[in-house]
């Protein structure tokens, strides 16, 4: 019994959660990264960027990550049909584990430009929903509930060169 516990645990939550921060940390320069002029400005001290991006977030992105950015439960387990739910946009999540390139280029594009041929996701792609302006207000919002030392350590992330 024990081993077959420990073989759950480890193909419903830890290989899920290595795969996904494999994809979103190796792969996103093989597949053609977001260019870093090509990122709109986003300044989470910025009043009127917050705002703007608290209001698109609340209208487009709060349905899946949660209204309070808390995301859906039990978010590194795989649900039924081998998906992961969404996570937290929170500091308890990973985005501030990622560059702001990234996280653009995430919400732009979708997962499958950054993720292992196969990955399947529910996130979309905004690319057409969203203008970069609106793209780079929300994570400008998400960004300004942080608290001050995870916005310090998101700020170290290096972006990864690309050829």
């Amino acid at each position: 019994m024990g081993s077959e516990l420990a073989h759950k645990i480890l193909t419903r939550q830890i290989l899920p959660m290595l795969v996904l921060a494999a994809a979103t940390t190796f792969l996103p320069s093989a597949f053609g990264q977001v260019p870093l002029d090509r990122v709109p400005r986003i300044d989470s001290t910025d009043a009127e960027q917050v705002a703007t991006g608290k209001s698109v977030y609340g209208a487009k992105c709060a349905s899946c990550h949660g209204a309070k950015l808390e995301g859906q439960p039990n978010w590194r387990m795989r649900l039924a049909n081998g998906r992961l739910p969404a996570p937290p946009h929170d500091q308890t999540g990973h985005t501030w584990h990622h560059t702001d390139a990234d996280l653009f280029g995430i919400t732009k594009h979708g997962l499958k430009p950054y993720a292992p041929a196969g990955y399947q996701s529910d996130m979309l792609a905004f690319d057409g929903r969203l203008s970069d302006d609106q793209i780079g207000a929300v994570i400008a919002y998400i960004k300004s509930t942080w608290p001050a030392g995870i916005r310090a350590r998101q700020a170290g992330v290096k972006q990864p060169e690309t050829a």
